[in-house]
């Protein structure tokens, strides 16, 4: 059968239809049911569409003031919680006073329950004007609904127009409360559209070249953004705007003056280049930069458009003569090691092919907390036969997958980490890295680098387990007859 039921989802029966095992003579549409509300009785590892909003699409700009109109836990939340270096460098040669201010401060309204009976917008109005008066340096200030501010219904848009006309200053509302969607998936379509239809086509760049590109979904995870800035700097190519790491809130304004927009993250940021590309005729291409494959490919793709291949190909020769001694210390190393991918999406398949190819790996599945249907697709042509394809698999099952398939390394999150380390094997930090960048040529073997003294740390051989017997648990059906 091509769906399979972990023993500890037995009560929750529907968990079935969420965990495909690969079969080649299966259907194309023969894929784990995704992108729907979490079952009740699994414990999802899955975040909100505030997290979405908040957490990936806005998080990274490096010159706006964010407010979180809740209750003091989404705040906290929302603060610190991806790895989206900045610099104080902005497009018109001046410099934003504070470095990783994105990471280093956040603000919120911190409802009580008065709040929360009468209203929060008085509030939310006074943390504007605080926040103003703390940051004046600040380009925009952006707020963002939460669950309880959504069910109350404070009118975020109506403050921030008021707020806007009062200070001379773009404020914005996302009003992508946790509920909004069943994964932080839509919370990713809400900050797109926010951006896109308040933002794209309203101001000028400095200056333009005939090799300018958007660098669409790339959030500078531990320094990602940078490596591939200097791979296009050298190969000819012009960074015009990123959406959004290291980016400046007047740097989406001017996206719609690229002459192309290439795509790194396909699920949390294609809608916005879709709709660049209906409204001011810009083409975009998805891409792939993790592997040294996939990144010589993908150079190779975007220089082609601009006619600048050759400039790509002897790039591709420097960088693989610079890292291909140490890559195939590390594959030897890496060889036959069992992993298991559990991202929360594109990286699923971005990753599975390169572990397999460049490493020789054993990738045992993958897995996804947000994914769509065509992100499950890409999974499930990218894995050998028998292998896993899960949408969005809760604690019980992440430990019945470890027991029963002998990984020896999980790629995931912090959710993840420390649990699976207490089932006695590596997790590593595949969303916001453990020693990045791992984007590139140089990224891949710092990837490779982390997966080997992940699984090589003597630690995991100092362990010691104590069995105990299961405790009898009284039949109380049994006992009532």
């Amino acid at each position: 059968m091509p769906f399979k039921l972990f023993e500890v989802s037995k009560p929750i029966p529907e968990r079935k239809e969420h965990t495909y095992v690969k079969h080649c003579g299966d259907p194309e549409d023969c894929l784990p049911k995704c992108n729907s509300k979490t079952i009740p009785g699994s414990m999802t590892e899955r975040g909100c569409a505030f997290a979405g909003a908040k957490g990936v699409i806005t998080g990274a700009i490096k010159d706006v003031a964010h407010i979180v109109h809740s209750p003091v836990g989404c705040t906290a939340y929302g603060y610190g919680t991806k790895r989206y270096p900045t610099t104080t460098d902005m497009p018109d040669g001046s410099q934003f006073p504070i470095k990783d201010f994105n990471i280093k401060y956040i603000i919120g309204t911190d409802l009580q329950e008065s709040d929360v009976v009468f209203g929060g917008m008085k509030k939310l109005r006074q943390a504007i004007l605080d926040t103003n008066k703390e940051f004046p340096f600040v380009s925009a200030i952006y707020l963002y609904a939460t669950c309880t501010t959504g069910l109350i219904g404070d009118d975020l848009d109506a403050v921030a127009k008021e707020m806007e006309e009062e200070l001379g200053k773009p404020i914005i509302a996302f009003n992508a409360p946790g509920f909004a969607g069943p994964t932080q998936s839509k919370g990713h379509t809400i900050g797109n559209n926010v951006l896109f239809s308040k933002l794209v086509g309203t101001t000028e760049p400095p200056a333009t070249t005939p090799y300018d590109i958007n660098l669409i979904g790339e959030y500078n995870i531990d320094g990602d953004l940078w490596l591939l800035k200097d791979y296009f700097k050298e190969i000819g190519i012009n960074v015009l705007s990123t959406f959004t790491g290291d980016c400046c809130h007047d740097e989406i304004g001017w996206m719609h003056r690229a002459k192309l927009s290439v795509v790194r993250c396909q699920r949390s940021s294609t809608y916005i280049a879709k709709m660049i590309e209906d409204k001011y005729g810009i083409p975009y291409m998805k891409t792939d930069f993790f592997s040294t494959k996939y990144c010589a490919e993908n150079l190779k793709t975007v220089a082609r458009f601009f006619g600048l291949e050759d400039k790509a190909d002897e790039l591709i020769a420097k960088k693989m003569a610079e890292v291909g001694p140490e890559l195939e210390f590390y594959r030897k190393k890496l060889a036959g090691k069992k992993a298991f991918i559990f991202s929360g999406g594109p990286k699923s398949y971005h990753l599975s092919v390169p572990l397999q190819e460049e490493l020789d790996m054993d990738v045992t599945g993958v897995s996804s907390m947000f994914e769509h249907e065509d992100g499950f697709e890409k999974m499930k042509s990218r894995l050998d036969e028998g292998k896993l394809v899960i949408d969005d698999p809760n604690a019980l099952e992440l430990e019945e997958l470890i027991e029963d398939y002998d990984i020896d390394l999980i790629m995931g999150g912090v959710k993840e980490k420390y649990f699976v380390h207490k089932l006695g094997i590596p997790c590593l930090l595949i969303h916001s890295y453990e020693n990045g960048p791992y984007i590139g040529f140089e990224g891949f073997v710092n990837l490779a680098r982390d997966m080997y003294t992940a699984i090589y740390n003597p630690v995991w051989n100092m362990l010691e387990f104590e069995e105990t017997e299961e405790p009898d648990v009284p039949n109380v059906e049994e006992e009532a007859k």
